[in-house]
């Protein structure tokens, strides 16, 4: 492997004044561009042009201003390989930044030279552009880049890609985020709606050591490790039985629920309309389990993942308000119990529990299509030395902040009222059996309250509040099977 000199300072350059001078100028206006507003390609790819045509006598040449440092470096057809790297240790060269903090390295593979050096035989001019600014980068999903360092390389102008010896590009970062969802991803161009491009991770891997993501990619382009703050990575070894549980649970769930209904529509009396009410849970468990079964096997980009992921989600929000509504019918009848009429109950009861689920869902999809798709779930491989990054998928929520509001937080509003109602309905419960119940037999009535209080509070969904605790593996298995059950 060849290690690249020490970094070069242009006042050591035998360049003519003009070229530094306009080098500069042309850095400032990326600089400019990048910090007041999303960038071009054009800019970028004007700039790489200008560095590439630059002539410069010696091996390599280095570059640099506040917020960018570029490299280059004349190849010929016996190249070895290249490490650049940079490290606060004073023995070690450093091409980068001198006052960078943050470590980080590339490694370019001797195949690098193979395809250009059948076609001339003159020498080839890598460069190598460090950014430490994300202006030229911006996405539609404004993604957090790990310390919004950004490392692009070109060779010439050749295409390269599909390398069977990868580049290896590393980022150091601190030991608090040692347990941040991170993955290697690559810049895109032209593939952004609102943008000028987007981040990708196809045709690289991610490794994680410690205190260093390390990327392994089979083509040349700007690298980065993008951040997930919100959603930390489940162990691969915990994907397998917690899939199984899921799915085995969820089709436990959808016969039950079917049964139910089923039960409910045999016994249902023409005087009573109860049945009417209490039909719509098993109803929206139903949807529930069945889609969410649907979208983990039909995940994929397109069309039918959004329309799959919309119903999932509206099937949730469903659930939850029929949740609510069960717990709001169990206070009229047994708290309040007088003064309950309500004038045309059962259909404002059915308006609220279809109709605002689908007037959320519905608007989102207006405001922003790209809020439902394809959606990765991270998980990772340990071992005493590394952690590689993968994904499991379905179609579900893109959004972050659709899943905090309308997932989380509808929920957490709906599980706290259905707790106080439990809490109530408890009280009323435990009151008339202190009343009527004799001493000799409190014993036996004690533990079939129980039993009631634990049947409303599966039926009330309150075990659901297990999704706002962490405690390691206990939780997602406890919540998984529990969950998976409901409506049973």
């Amino acid at each position: 492997m060849q290690i690249a000199p020490l970094q070069m300072s242009l006042k050591n350059k035998s360049h003519r004044t003009g070229e530094i001078r306009l080098l500069c100028l042309n850095l400032s206006q990326i600089l400019l561009g990048g910090r007041n507003s999303s960038g071009s390609p054009s800019q970028l790819r004007c700039f790489e042009d200008w560095f590439l045509n630059l002539s410069f006598h010696d091996s390599n040449l280095s570059v640099r201003s506040d917020y960018i440092h570029s490299l280059a470096f004349k190849l010929n057809c016996n190249f070895s390989g290249l490490r650049l790297h940079s490290d606060r240790d004073k023995r070690l060269p450093a091409l980068w930044l001198e006052a960078d903090k943050v470590g980080h390295e590339m490694q370019f593979p001797a195949e690098l030279v193979k395809r250009p050096c059948v076609e001339t035989s003159r020498k080839i001019k890598l460069i190598c552009i460090y950014f430490t600014i994300t202006g030229l980068f911006k996405d539609a999903k404004n993604s957090i880049l790990l310390n919004n360092n950004i490392l692009g390389a070109r060779l010439d102008n050749y295409s390269i890609s599909g390398l069977k010896d990868m580049v290896n590009i590393s980022f150091r970062h601190s030991p608090d985020l040692e347990k941040t969802d991170m993955t290697c991803v690559f810049w895109k161009e032209g593939e952004g709606k609102q943008s000028s491009g987007s981040w990708e991770s196809d045709g690289c891997q991610t490794i994680r050591e410690k205190t260093w993501v390390r990327c392994r990619c089979n083509h040349l382009t700007y690298f980065a490790v993008l951040m997930k703050i919100s959603s930390a990575a489940i162990d691969e070894k915990l994907l397998a039985p917690l899939t199984y549980i899921s799915i085995v649970g969820c089709s436990i769930s959808v016969v039950a629920s079917l049964f139910t209904i089923l039960l409910l529509l045999r016994s249902r009396k023409e005087d009573n309309c109860l049945w009417q009410i209490h039909i719509n849970l098993p109803g929206s468990v139903l949807l529930l389990n069945g889609t969410f079964l649907l979208a983990v096997a039909l995940a994929s980009e397109g069309p039918g993942c959004v329309a799959l992921a919309s119903f999932l989600h509206f099937s949730l929000l469903s659930c939850l308000t029929w949740m609510a509504i069960e717990g709001f019918h169990l206070y009229r009848l047994l708290v309040r119990v007088y003064n309950i009429y309500i004038r045309h109950y059962l259909l404002k009861l059915c308006a609220f529990g279809w109709g605002f689920p689908s007037l959320v869902v519905l608007c989102l999809l207006l405001i922003d299509r790209t809020t439902y798709g394809y959606h990765e779930i991270k998980f990772s491989t340990r071992n005493p030395n590394a952690t590689i990054s993968n994904s499991s998928a379905l179609c579900w929520i893109n959004s972050q902040m659709v899943q905090n509001v309308f997932v989380l937080g509808y929920g957490g509003v709906t599980i706290l009222f259905n707790l106080v109602i439990l809490i109530l309905v408890a009280r009323v419960i435990w009151g008339l059996r202190a009343k009527n119940c004799q001493q000799r037999t409190q014993g036996p009535m004690v533990f079939r309250d129980m039993l009631i209080i634990l049947g409303l509070t599966v039926l009330l969904g309150t075990t659901w509040i297990l999704a706002f605790f962490y405690f390691k593996v206990v939780q997602e298995f406890l919540f998984s099977i529990i969950n998976s059950l409901y409506g049973q």
